[in-house]
């Protein structure tokens, strides 16, 4: 990062939002960053019973100004007690400056002091950015795909024929490998010779996928997620969106059946999923 870019990076300070002056708060966010209307709300009072009961819910401050925030409640999964996060929003104005970063560490933090040892929380495999954050940065890991997981009805929903498919993170907060990501984001290793189950047919940016390769064997693979759908969603060019998610759910379904994971991401001009195996079908 250039010195002009760390200039304008906010400080911020995290606490948590345990009033319900604080809760009141949140649902102006959550219209600001993902636009839900009213039906769509988390209201105020799901926050503040949440807080009372075993959930996490932390405020970024720059200044006096809330400018993000990351909630979570307790879950069960897989048989073991969770926290599971169900929203991170950060205001437009302050997004690319690590604030959500910030957010899920002290997340973390939080869930430690509190005894757990997972947190886990779902997003759309075509969020590139998102996936870096949750594979690259955070040190997640995800082996469940889950199609169309709030339906065709949710404001999520791009239009009736794109379904909501979600991937669900896991995150081993008490891993050292995670610990690790937090002090300095790992260079994924070498990478240039994986095969690809999924990558795009053409150099160029509305590239459609190739046909998916099911074969695969080697212990580490690639999946190829476009770069960014922001500009097809706002073209409404929803034939590329709904042919790349088709893609990665059918690679990643099948090779989640067979024991890989997602353990890391590459973001750049090329975006990949790393898949590695981890256990005999």
């Amino acid at each position: 990062m250039n010195d002009t870019a760390q200039d304008k990076r906010p400080t911020v300070r995290i606490r948590e939002l345990s009033r319900i002056e604080d809760c009141r708060r949140l649902p102006d966010i959550q219209v600001l960053v993902w636009g839900h209307d009213e039906r769509d709300l988390t209201p105020a009072h799901q926050y503040r019973i949440s807080t009372q009961m075993g959930g996490i819910l932390l405020g970024a401050y720059s200044g006096k100004e809330l400018v993000g925030f990351v909630y979570s409640f307790p879950a069960i999964f897989r048989g073991k007690l969770v926290q599971h996060s169900h929203h991170l929003a950060v205001l437009p104005a302050f997004q690319g400056y690590g604030v959500g970063k910030a957010l899920k560490w002290a997340q973390r933090d939080f869930a430690l002091s509190k005894g757990y040892s997972r947190i886990t929380w779902t997003f759309d495999p075509l969020q590139t950015k998102n996936a870096n954050l949750n594979f690259h940065a955070l040190g997640g890991i995800c082996r469940t795909y889950l199609p169309n997981f709030y339906g065709f009805g949710s404001a999520l929903n791009l239009g009736p024929k794109v379904p909501t498919d979600r991937l669900l993170m896991e995150w081993p907060i008490r891993e050292e490998g995670v610990a690790t990501r937090r002090r300095a984001n790992l260079e994924a290793g070498d990478t240039t010779d994986l095969p690809r189950a999924l990558e795009r047919k053409t150099a160029g940016p509305d590239s459609f996928p190739v046909r998916p390769r099911l074969k695969l064997k080697d212990r580490r693979i690639l999946a190829e997620a476009p770069l960014g759908t922001r500009s097809w969603r706002e073209e409404k060019k929803l034939d590329l969106i709904v042919a790349w998610q088709a893609g990665l759910r059918r690679v990643l379904t099948h090779y989640f059946d067979l024991g890989y994971a997602i353990v890391d991401f590459l973001f750049g001009d090329r975006c990949f999923y790393v898949l590695e195996h981890r256990r005999s079908r």
